[in-house]
């Protein structure tokens, strides 16, 4: 093994020159490169788009009626006025965009209306990739805005347009620290195509939104975005730095003079009907057998900023099966949530290790949150526990972002029935920066006095626009004194146009344990620091070189070494896009009980040093084929490990696409050598942007699991959808199938 012989000084001498190499390269600014398809050169000096300032417009009422059919006839439209000057944010960042873009926004009482004119020499060129909802905005070419209706600079609204109509839309909060983008709101769009441009036209009910409409005038935070993706080419009307997105509103330009506004009763019934089959091992009871059933949600609009959902009978049968991942760790891993319910407004619940967008913090949620959702109403297996049901409610109160959530679910074979509730309070302060404090309650409700409280208060602050300070400090108790403990971290970061440095210290003690939260290691004192550039060198084929050096160290509470970490890495974006990742790890690592990463391979009690490096290539994806890959060599403990995996997609139209990916690990012990496999195909295809299916297999040999879901999803009308849905999931080893089931669901919404 050549990487064995390496010290670990030379790790951080590595990361040190290529700092010092990148730095040199950054001293030039990047050069102006010509692209295919440019409509014409720019001739304007570039804008720092941190310093420039925020753009405004004064915000246009009609009462004249619009037709939304993505062909701008109205003669309403020619009263509006028309946004057109874009900044590039990629590839040459602060110079005007190339294609011009025209925008024009309409409001009456309960609509807004939003056009956009995407010239192009040759729109049949522009890249659609998905017709279904949520589809991949990075790979496509889009046109989108974002909408802070209270101007707090924080939240935000995100609706996003491909040529052929398809739309994503998001829900962000915090200044977008956290991006929910399974919310759908109600609105509607059509796109047209023309000899040298193509069309956006929507319509925005404001019943979809929240704002306050007893201010008046009022104004709203608002960001445009166009992508032209066969260039690569990038750019914003409010002028936006490369490391941020769309929803940084602290980044946003301004609609000023919105009055008049009517929400309506902002009341929304979703009932469902359900029929189905679940058999299988791990199925619960409850679930076993044929069954009907029905249920529904209830939304209403309290207030214009506070929003009340009631679920009865909850049911979640039409979301996708988790993905199966191979572990070679010592620490749980956190599934994201995928149901509906628990997704939206989930912002307004977060709390913990908060990781900003483009920066390095040493933690993310995936290792402590103090609220996971997927504790209510799943098995450690991520089967379903039925849920009789709850309320959220969410939204703003005198100035406080307020978030409440009270779920009940019922008894189940080894669940006991228990109760749900927690409690988040958010506070702005100066400007971009945020206080709060959850309160959450795990309780039994049949019989016993079992009980598991968490409680926390944190802090994110923002200081000179890229400096930020994330602090927070958690407790639990319970009935039993194993889980009573504590949390705390402090990390402070920083993200410029050319460096970028953070550093961060975090304590969780032995028996902290949230009921209703996740923790993936206790029993340690964590010290991280990272530090690295982003230069933007002259060289033709290059977009941005990231070289960056880590080091981590964890030890127990009593102040022995548990684990150390040095990493030296090298990140190369190329023109138009497309990335290398190289990086060498420099590991210890103390076992104080035994590890078994394998049935039947265990790594004795013991201390271990060793080392690994890793590079993974991802290609453009403008191509109907593109893929990427990635191998890592090097020493695991007391042995190897080889890992080579990767991932190929086909696009033969812009309707369909196929996936296969594969995940190989070739481990040798002393215990003895194994391997570890993950292999997966997907399928999707849209008949339109309302008719899509997808299917997907996976075998992972860690887990002896072989998994098989196919969905197909109409929605016929507004949020209302019918799924037909079919799940096998099934142990390899002994043969025994641990769920198949097949469920058909149809929802309707109903708005007032």
């Amino acid at each position: 093994m050549p990487l064995a012989i390496l010290p670990s000084r030379r790790f951080v001498l590595w990361g040190t020159v290529c700092l010092l190499v990148a730095g040199t390269l950054a001293a030039t600014p990047g050069a102006v490169r010509a692209q295919d398809g440019a409509v014409a050169e720019r001739a304007a000096a570039p804008v720092n788009p941190e310093t420039v300032p925020r753009p405004t417009f004064r915000a246009v009422r009609t009462t004249a009626p619009i037709v939304i059919d993505g062909k701008l006839e109205e003669a309403a439209w020619s009263t509006a006025p028309v946004l057109t000057d874009f900044v590039q944010q990629l590839p040459n960042t602060g110079y005007p965009s190339r294609f011009r873009t025209e925008v024009r926004l309409l409001y009456d009482t309960k609509n807004l209306y939003v056009s956009g004119v995407n010239f192009d020499p040759e729109p049949e060129k522009a890249i659609t990739v998905g017709l279904e909802r949520d589809f991949v905005s990075s790979n496509s070419d889009i046109f989108g805005l974002v909408l802070d209706t209270f101007h707090d600079r924080r939240n935000s609204f995100l609706f996003i347009v491909n040529p052929k109509g398809a739309v994503r839309d998001e829900q962000t909060f915090n200044d977008s620290r956290t991006i929910v983008e399974a919310w759908d709101g109600i609105y509607t769009v059509r796109t047209t195509q023309q000899d040298s441009s193509w069309t956006v036209e929507m319509v925005i009910p404001l019943k979809t939104l929240r704002f306050d409409a007893s201010r008046e005038p009022q104004d709203w935070g608002i960001n445009f975005i166009r992508r032209v993706r066969r260039v690569n080419e990038t750019s914003y009307w409010a002028p936006l730095e490369r490391q941020y997105r769309l929803h940084r509103m602290s980044k946003a330009g301004t609609i000023e003079g919105i009055s008049g506004l009517q929400q309506g009763r902002n009341l929304q019934i979703k009932p469902y009907v359900l029929a189905g089959n679940s058999r299988g091992a791990q199925v619960p009871a409850a679930s076993l057998g044929s069954k009907a059933d029905l249920g529904g949600d209830i939304k209403y609009g309290v207030t214009p900023s506070l929003t009340l959902d009631l679920t009865y009978n909850t049911d979640f049968s039409q979301v996708e099966v988790d993905q199966q991942v191979v572990n070679l760790t010592r620490f749980g891993i956190l599934f994201p949530e995928r149901r509906e319910f628990f997704i939206e407004n989930s912002g307004s619940f977060t709390f913990g290790d908060v990781s900003e967008r483009n920066y390095r913090m040493g933690a993310e949620l995936r290792d402590f949150t103090l609220f996971n959702s997927r504790q209510i109403g799943l098995t450690g297996d991520g089967l379903p526990i039925p849920i009789a049901g709850g309320g959220r409610l969410t939204g703003r109160v005198a100035g406080w972002e307020v978030g409440m959530l009270d779920m009940q679910t019922q008894r189940t074979g080894a669940s006991a029935a228990e109760n749900f509730g927690v409690v988040r309070l958010r506070r702005n302060v100066w400007g971009n920066s945020d206080i709060g404090v959850l309160g959450a309650n795990r309780q039994a409700t049949d019989g016993s006095d079992a009980f598991n409280r968490s409680y926390g208060v944190d802090a994110n602050i923002r200081l000179l626009g890229n400096l930020i300070i994330n602090t927070y400090l958690a407790g639990s108790r319970a009935d039993t004194s194993t889980s009573n403990g504590s949390a705390g971290r402090v990390s402070v970061a920083y993200r410029g146009r050319l460096w970028n440095s953070s550093a961060m210290y975090k304590r969780i003690s032995d028996h902290f344990d949230p009921g209703i939260g996740f923790v993936n290691r206790r029993g340690f004192e964590q010290w991280y620091a990272t530090t690295g550039i982003h230069a933007r060198p002259t060289v033709t084929l290059l977009q941005e070189v990231n070289p960056y050096i880590e080091a981590e160290r964890f030890a127990g509470i009593d102040g022995s070494l548990q684990s150390r970490r040095v990493v030296g890495g090298l990140n190369l974006f190329f023109q138009p896009d497309g990335d290398l990742k190289i990086e060498v790890n420099d590991w210890f690592d103390r076992l104080d009980r035994p590890f078994t990463p394998f049935a039947g391979r265990t790594i004795p009690v013991g201390s271990y040093a060793f080392r690994n490096a890793r590079a993974t290539y991802t290609s453009t994806q403008r191509y109907p084929l593109y893929g990427n890959a990635s191998v890592q060599v090097g020493e695991f403990y007391n042995g190897t490990n080889q890992t080579v995996s990767g991932g190929l997609t086909w696009r033969p139209r812009y309707d369909m696409s196929f996936e296969a990916t594969y995940q190989h690990n070739d481990v040798t012990l002393p215990s003895g050598a194994f391997n570890a496999d993950l292999a997966g195909v997907r399928l999707k295809y849209a008949r339109s942007t309302t008719l899509f299916g997808s299917a997907f297999v996976q075998y992972n040999t860690q887990s002896r699991s072989f998994v098989t879901n196919a969905r197909v999803a109409w929605r016929y009308a507004p949020l209302s959808d019918v799924f037909l849905v079919y799940t096998d999931r099934q142990n390899t080893l002994t043969n025994v199938r641990n769920e198949r089931s097949v469920a058909l669901k149809v929802t309707r919404m109903v708005a007032w």
